[in-house]
């Protein structure tokens, strides 16, 4: 098993392992705390949809030349983590593990022949547009590059800690209760540190 996909099984079971503890109260609250999130997660799902699906699926996915989920491995933030399984079923963390175990390949481990096995993708890959796209999209429609520019600055409310965000509260939730990670960036990384510190956040 590949180093990328050994840190993400082991982030995966550390943290079932903590959402299995967690009270019913808990874990309500947990699942509360996101709700902002999945809506604005719904939001950019519904622009991606209406403006890049059908384009992204000829020229990236059914041609398997995706600049992005060709990568053997993908940047994931410990709060992607948590949040996809917050909405998972058993069945669906099972499908991931599995994917996991699978031989290095030259596509994202998470990419299956019916898409993304997340349910809520990791951010950076929800928000990415390669060039192409872009230019297709947004080539002659400025209201729409607009109002994706505003969905891009919406999305650093939940992860960039000029401020506290939401993916940072997660991040300390977890490890209040024991659990951590190499993907707990907000508590790592030299740079969000450096921003953290800056703002006198954490």
């Amino acid at each position: 098993m590949s180093e990328y996909n050994t840190e993400q099984l082991q982030t995966i079971n550390a943290v079932v392992a903590c959402l299995c503890g967690l009270s019913p109260q808990v874990r309500r609250a947990l699942e509360k705390k996101i709700d902002d999130y999945l809506a604005f997660r719904r939001e950019v799902d519904r622009f991606l949809d209406r403006h890049f699906s059908e384009l992204c699926t000829h020229q990236c996915y059914q041609s398997g030349e995706s600049a992005c989920c060709s990568r053997e491995g993908i940047t994931t933030f410990f709060a992607d983590v948590v949040i996809n399984l917050l909405v998972s079923s058993p069945e669906d963390v099972k499908r991931l593990v599995q994917a996991l175990g699978g031989k290095p390949g030259n596509k994202c481990v998470y990419l299956s022949d019916c898409g993304c096995l997340w349910n809520v993708k990791p951010l950076v890959c929800e928000m990415f547009l390669c060039r192409y796209a872009r230019d297709t999209v947004f080539g002659n429609a400025p209201d729409l590059l607009g109002a994706w520019r505003e969905l891009r600055r919406r999305g650093k409310e939940f992860t960039w800690p000029t401020q506290p965000v939401l993916f940072d509260e997660l991040e300390t939730f977890f490890m209040e209760r024991g659990c951590h990670s190499s993907l707990m960036y907000f508590h790592n990384s030299p740079g969000l540190l450096r921003v953290k510190a800056e703002h006198k956040i954490g």
